[in-house]
């Protein structure tokens, strides 16, 4: 099943549902009338909207053209956003990029920050930033949207609440980050707006690329036009969903409707840094990655951060070549106030 968030000028949007060739689309407000509504009471609600979304798929029902341009975020705003690190390579290449060494807890302990939830960004809107100096990072990820998840979740407990996957932009400020973490206190201006994909999908839609904790496809990551990013979403990622959530979950619970964050996608290359798609590798989902492989290599980064007229989309399709979420398609544009 795929549910997007058509962005109606309301505050949380109205919740349809979308087949699964991302053509045509149906409103369900007599069923749940945000996605935020159905994932409350996902339990009583969901086997009405599988019975939609099937009358929706054999063209039993009216239904109207699906436009990703209109979608916001699947949850416009959510009671929880937490993003793990859970592609260790990317960490540590990271922390080597600002002079900091890397803790070998990193690699049995899952990094984690709470992201500002109360206003993301729509796939297809600007990035605006006030200014270029504050280092514009895109950073390519995968989440989960879980129903309530109990405070010290087993493992089991937090896969079995996983309700949909998504994709992210979850944008950076690589100039303000060192400032903000020298304080001791973590990530806050740093970490402004996050986009997610036009489309949700329950795991199930996602055959036998979801194993119950991973995704097994790449993401596509272009910046101006071109290949930036291939890499395997299944593969270096250390700690899988269930991990991550049960780690968010360890001293509190999580309400319905949170989402956990996978961090960039990041994939080593014969157990070394990876590559560029130009040099024969999968590429980096940001450019942090890159300008620190730079670093290796020349001793200083060569390649800056965006600047105001940049674009950078998203997407992920499955085997056969088809977008499984919609593509996130933003460009940075000058914020003026």
């Amino acid at each position: 099943m795929k549910l997007a968030t058509l962005n109606d000028g309301s505050r949380d949007g109205a919740l349809v549902l979308v087949d699964s060739a991302l053509q045509r689309q149906t409103r369900v407000a007599d069923i749940a009338p945000t996605l935020q509504a159905a994932l409350d009471d996902w339990a009583s609600l969901e086997g009405r909207l599988r019975e939609r979304y099937r009358a929706l798929e054999d063209g039993s029902i009216d239904s109207e053209p699906f436009s990703e341009q209109a979608m916001h975020s699947p949850l416009p705003r959510a009671y929880q956003w937490a993003d793990g690190s859970a592609y260790v390579n990317h960490v540590e290449l990271v922390r080597k990029a600002r002079g900091a060494e890397m803790p070998q807890s990193f690699w049995t302990d899952p990094l984690m920050y709470q992201g500002g939830s109360d206003s993301f960004l729509a796939p297809r809107a600007p990035i605006r930033m006030a200014d270029t100096a504050w280092g514009i990072d895109m950073e390519g990820e995968v989440a989960v949207v879980v129903d309530d998840v109990p405070m010290g979740a087993s493992y089991e407990q937090a896969r079995d609440a996983i309700r949909l996957v998504m994709l992210v932009n979850d944008v950076s400020l690589r100039g303000l980050i060192p400032g903000e973490l020298g304080k001791g206190f973590g990530f806050f201006q740093s970490k402004p707006s996050s986009a997610f994909s036009p489309v949700a999908v329950t795991p199930d839609a996602l055959g036998d690329a979801w194993d119950g904790g991973k995704v097994h496809l790449p993401l596509s990551v272009d910046l101006n036009g071109e290949p930036f990013g291939r890499a395997e979403a299944g593969i270096d990622m250390t700690f899988d969903f269930p991990t991550l959530i049960a780690h968010a979950a360890r001293t509190r619970q999580l309400s319905a409707g949170s989402i956990v964050g996978s961090g960039t996608v990041s994939n080593k290359l014969d157990d070394a840094p990876g590559k560029p798609i130009t040099k024969g590798g999968v590429g980096y989902s940001c450019i942090a990655e890159l300008r620190m492989i730079e670093t290796i290599e020349h001793g200083e980064p060569k390649t800056g951060f965006l600047q105001y007229g940049d674009r950078v989309r998203m997407e992920m399709n499955d085997r056969s070549g088809r977008s499984v979420f919609g593509a996130i398609d933003q460009t940075v544009e000058p914020y003026r106030g």
